[in-house]
């Protein structure tokens, strides 16, 4: 593009991008909604902007090697199919930024909000949750999180993958908890075995076959084990709650995502007490506690 044509503000270039996004088709989800955010995300992030920066900056004249470099990021979105996270080697949740690469599934867990309450009102006092495990912790996001929202807690984070443990790495790093963060490469409980915690998140694959088949292009890029569920998309969650009560101390408290998977789990588990906190539409997170488990 001449110089003279290229977008002269942060804004021009948002609304640049938003243009070329929804003309190209692209698929949102991995950490912005629409074509929009997703454009505004990698200005600011290629202008080396902060990422809660007031409208005011929209104005800013961008000189022309910036904004050629924003727009070859623009033509690399709309090229490639990948994430913009993938791109830019960074999520977020909340204020919270993470790495992120294709070695890991990017951070988009409803449990996140629950974490940043404390998990109230099911945990009143945060001192009395001295263990804790992130089971299939991917980017190792919800353990960071669980080791800032619970300070005197030492946290276990599992994957059985060693690619996806060594981005949990450079997270823990980087908020300097990687002497409270203990990285484990397991098959779930697998080499968990004696190891009991007042409380357990995960986030694990819960994507049904059938929708596996349908996901947009950017999903493709993603670890197909962080989101393929089996064909009802309760193959890793249906291993979770037949171990849990095991892993959990009394009145310890297992916190899973399921998707769109309530009626399925319910249907499956017909004796369990579960509650669904009020997080998002379609109830993706349940709580369990121990005592109400199967044994």
């Amino acid at each position: 593009m001449p110089a003279a044509h290229l977008p002269r503000s942060a804004g021009a270039l948002v609304r640049h991008g938003a243009r070329r996004f929804r003309a190209a088709g692209l698929a949102f989800g991995h950490g912005t909604a629409n074509a929009r955010d997703e454009a505004a995300w990698l200005v600011l992030h290629a202008l080396d902007l902060p990422h809660d920066t007031g409208t005011a900056v929209l104005d800013q004249l961008v000189p022309p090697r910036a904004a050629r470099r924003v727009l070859d990021l623009f033509e690399r979105r709309v090229r490639t199919r990948k994430p913009a996270a993938y791109l830019i080697h960074e999520a977020w949740l909340g204020d919270l930024r993470f790495h992120v690469d294709e070695r890991v599934a990017v951070p988009r867990s409803h449990i996140a909000r629950l974490l940043r309450d404390g998990l109230a009102p099911w945990i009143s006092d945060p001192r009395t949750v001295t263990s804790a495990l992130d089971l299939g912790t991917g980017s190792g996001c919800l353990a960071v999180l669980l080791a800032l929202r619970f300070p005197g807690t030492r946290i276990d984070a599992a994957d059985t993958s060693s690619a996806a443990l060594a981005v949990a790495r450079i997270n823990a790093a980087a908020y300097r908890l990687g002497h409270r963060i203990r990285l484990v490469r397991s098959d779930l409980f697998s080499r968990l075995r004696g190891k009991t915690y007042d409380l357990i998140v995960s986030n694990p694959p819960y994507v049904t076959a059938a929708a596996m088949r349908r996901l947009p292009r950017e999903y493709r890029h993603e670890p197909r084990r962080a989101l393929a569920g089996g064909g009802d998309g309760l193959d890793v969650v249906r291993r979770i709650m037949q171990c849990a009560s095991a892993h959990l101390r009394p009145g310890g408290l297992l916190v899973v995502e399921v998707g769109s998977g309530r009626r399925r789990l319910e249907r499956a588990f017909p004796r369990v007490q579960f509650t669904w906190p009020d997080v998002a539409a379609g109830d993706p997170v349940f709580l369990v506690e121990r005592e109400r488990l199967p044994a």
